[in-house]
């Protein structure tokens, strides 16, 4: 394994001689989306007409089917087939624990026990959506039911260490906490969310000459091939999976779903394409969501704002058979510095959906607690929110006493404060008044750790000059394809135009996919080797082919330049040496893993959020009117989807901090909201003046480009700036999110 003092030599996207990288490129997709000739999962043309699947949902949370009749389904028009427990092809047994992180078998239909509310107990495929919809409503169940544990809140003394887990302690905290003059000890809420992802979960398929051939919607591709491949107890050859594109994840599609394996086996079955596509209502069900938290932070300081104990701990929820963590601590063990620490989590089994990871699992809800401990903390002592944060700041990770790869907080704050006018605050509550709304300003800081996985990627240089990028990567929205094309453009030295990418494909060189924020990192790690590979292989060949001007020059003299390549004044152009020599194209491989040494230091993105708020007095009503962001993430490929990462991140704090929350159905333990009209998210009213300023940054520790991601930092601390500046414009905190109108008028009115 290579050493990160490898990552810090020289490379054509280091050096960007054609200025390509950070520049705010056009989406390589974009035109393709914005005229409708995009083909997601569910319009993907099959080679032959295509029938269509409807699935049917539990209505308990917990019991087993008594019986199930599917007559008058079978009888409806256009019906091809009916599946349930009683007569769904084998597959494989699903694994007794749920690990979203690995392949594994995901049978459907697979017994007449239900575990939650929503689960798909059935499906019907018609000729027609239309009849298969139809036919789904005319399957009539009948339930055993069970005593079923759906109510988090009141389920909190049945937490337990999650699997594998312990606390992590330093120093004598409890020691700490109880002689500290200053204190905070209170506790934070925030309620079960959804992805809502634009295009819902959906799969074409069709098998040719006994192999499965799926175009299906998820985030990671070669992991949920062998997830099917294993589920139908094929080899792992015999499934070719693609998706092209894909209308938002945010971690939802992290995982595949009943659609998927139901098409695959009914189009084996039918010896026809098959679609199936959930529903909006079935995606708020039976699709994983954001887990419930409960945050109890503990903060012991000094008069003089130094933090002398620091302690949070997160119990949040999974579902009986799962076993995924909202790790909403974890951010807080690298943040700031305290001598004597607490962190940790418990998780608590429910017959609810299974939870499962959303955009920032862990900072998004945990700094909605800790973020906004410090605010009271500031208030407490008399101290400026932003001076506090600096005056905690460690000069190494306050838990490891690993030195820190690059770390520009404190830049970020300083500056989004400068830019923002921080220093116009007044820090009581309730000074500033524009007619009958409250107006106040808050912050909040921002971490998110750094990752980079194991990824391959290929390079063909074809007799046009055209370099085509191939890789087993995915495109969520976050600019996969461009920033891909980027890279590849500055390390061949071609125009952008002269670049195809080509990703979704389980048989491309294999990436993670999109996810945690390591998908530009790692993706485009990789495609940086396969091009610098590509590069050798190509001034290698011009300087020892007779018939090139370049004949006798040494390799690492040449210069890609435009398409050209050149040594001195004599040069070539790229389309010409390879149709001489080459007219088949020429390919090279690389690939990154992470150095063996990258553990050596403390690896995160940074940033601050800026937020001013106006709350209506009367109403209970909060308006953002202005949000700054200020983030350290590395180097930026493109600053456009960068931006737009960003700033879409920071909205989605908004709509954590204000709207967003699913609440349970205690009596049937189902989710409440089960379309887009009941699930609150922000809208263009919600949301004012919002601005995402990057760093100079280049962070040589992290990988060979420097870069890290900026997916998930944006959403992270945003919710609890919102929070803070609400605060400071009317006096009143609520640790229960979302913070709606009713909360609020409730503390107003005994102000």
């Amino acid at each position: 394994m290579s050493s990160v003092t490898e990552w810090a030599k020289p490379n054509p996207v280091t050096e960007n001689r054609s200025g390509i990288i950070g520049k705010a490129v056009d989406r390589y997709e974009g035109p393709l989306k914005v005229t409708g000739t995009a083909p997601y999962a569910y319009e993907v043309e099959p080679p032959t007409p295509a029938a269509y699947g409807s699935l049917v949902l539990s209505s308990i949370a917990r019991g087993r089917i008594s019986a199930i009749d599917t007559a008058a389904a079978e009888a409806a028009p256009g019906v091809k087939l009916v599946w349930s427990h009683r007569n769904v092809p084998a597959q494989a047994e699903r694994a007794k624990t749920l690990d979203f992180w690995s392949a594994q078998p995901n049978p459907a239909l697979e017994s007449d026990r239900v575990r939650y509310f929503g689960q798909p107990i059935a499906v019907v495929v018609a000729d027609t959506l239309e009849n298969a919809r139809a036919a789904a409503d005319l399957v009539k169940v009948s339930y055993e039911a069970e005593p079923a544990s759906v109510d988090f809140a009141n389920s909190l003394d049945e937490a337990r260490d999650p699997p594998g887990e312990s606390d992590t302690l330093v120093g004598d905290f409890e020691g700490a906490f109880a002689e500290a003059p200053v204190q905070i000890d209170d506790v934070w809420t925030t309620p079960i969310q959804n992805h809502i992802q634009m295009e819902p979960c959906a799969t074409t398929a069709w098998w040719e000459d006994g192999r499965c051939i799926v175009h299906t919607s998820v985030q990671m591709v070669r992991r949920t091939a062998q997830s099917l491949a294993m589920t139908l107890k094929l080899d792992k050859d015999a499934v070719l999976l693609r998706t092209r594109y894909i209308g938002g994840g945010f971690g939802g599609k992290g995982s595949s779903y009943d659609d998927l394996t139901l098409a695959a086996l009914a189009s084996r079955e039918l010896n026809q394409p098959v679609k199936i596509a959930y529903t909006r209502q079935q995606m708020m069900l039976a699709t994983i969501h954001r887990p419930a938290t409960h945050m109890h932070v503990r903060l012991g300081a000094e008069r003089d704002g130094r933090l002398t104990a620091m302690s949070l701990m997160t119990t949040t929820h999974c579902h009986r058979s799962g076993a995924f963590t909202e790790h909403a601590s974890n951010f807080a063990r690298s943040l700031y510095a305290a001598p004597n620490r607490l962190t940790g989590h418990r998780l608590v089994k429910l017959d609810l959906p299974h939870a499962g990871a959303m955009r920032a699992p862990g900072e998004a809800p945990g700094m909605l607690s800790l973020e906004c401990a410090m605010d009271e903390l500031a208030e407490k002592l008399g101290i400026d929110p932003v001076e506090l944060r600096i005056r905690n700041e460690p000069e190494v990770d306050p838990e490891t006493g690993k030195p820190f790869s690059l770390r520009q907080l404190v830049r970020c704050m300083k500056e989004g404060a400068q830019m923002f006018g921080w220093d116009r605050r007044l820090p009581r509550p309730g000074q500033v008044r524009d007619g009958r709304w409250a107006v106040g300003m808050g912050m909040a800081a921002a971490i998110r750790g750094n990752f980079l996985l194991p990824a391959k990627a290929s390079f063909t240089l074809d007799p046009n000059g055209t370099v085509t990028v191939r890789q087993g990567m995915t495109d969520i929205g976050t600019g996969t394809y461009t920033v891909l094309a980027q890279i590849a453009a500055e390390t061949m030295g071609v125009p952008l135009s002269d670049v195809r990418v080509e990703i979704g494909d389980s048989e491309m060189p294999p990436a993670p996919g999109s996810g945690g924020q390591f998908g530009a990192a790692t993706a485009g790690s990789a495609a940086l080797a396969a091009g610098v590979n590509l590069r050798k292989a190509v001034a290698e060949l011009a300087t020892s082919d007779e018939g090139s001007p370049l004949f006798g020059g040494e390799p690492e003299n040449v210069v890609f330049q435009d398409g050209v390549i050149a040594i001195g004044n004599r040069s070539e152009s790229l389309a010409t040496l390879i149709t001489r020599t080459r007219p088949d194209g020429l390919t090279a491989e690389g690939e990154i893993r992470p150095a063996e040494d990258a553990r050596n230091w403390s690896q995160h993105t940074y940033g601050a959020h800026f937020c001013e708020v106006g709350v209506d007095t009367v109403t209970g009503e909060v308006r953002v009117r202005r949000m700054l962001g200020v983030f350290a993430a590395g180097r930026i490929i493109n600053h456009k989807t960068a931006r737009s990462q960003l700033t879409g991140g920071m909205i989605w704090g908004i709509g954590s901090a204000l709207h967003e929350v699913n609440a349970v159905d205690p009596r049937y333990g189902s989710l409440i909201a089960q379309d887009m009209a009941s699930y609150l998210v922000p809208v263009q009213a919600d949301v004012g003046e919002i601005e995402a300023i990057m760093l100079e940054e280049a962070d040589d520790k992290a990988n060979p480009m420097g870069i890290k991601g900026v997916g998930e930092l944006g959403i992270a601390g945003a919710g609890a700036a919102v929070a803070n500046a609400i605060y400071n414009a009317c006096g009143v905190r609520v640790r229960d999110y979302p913070i709606t109108p009713d909360k609020l008028l409730a503390q107003l009115t005994a102000i």
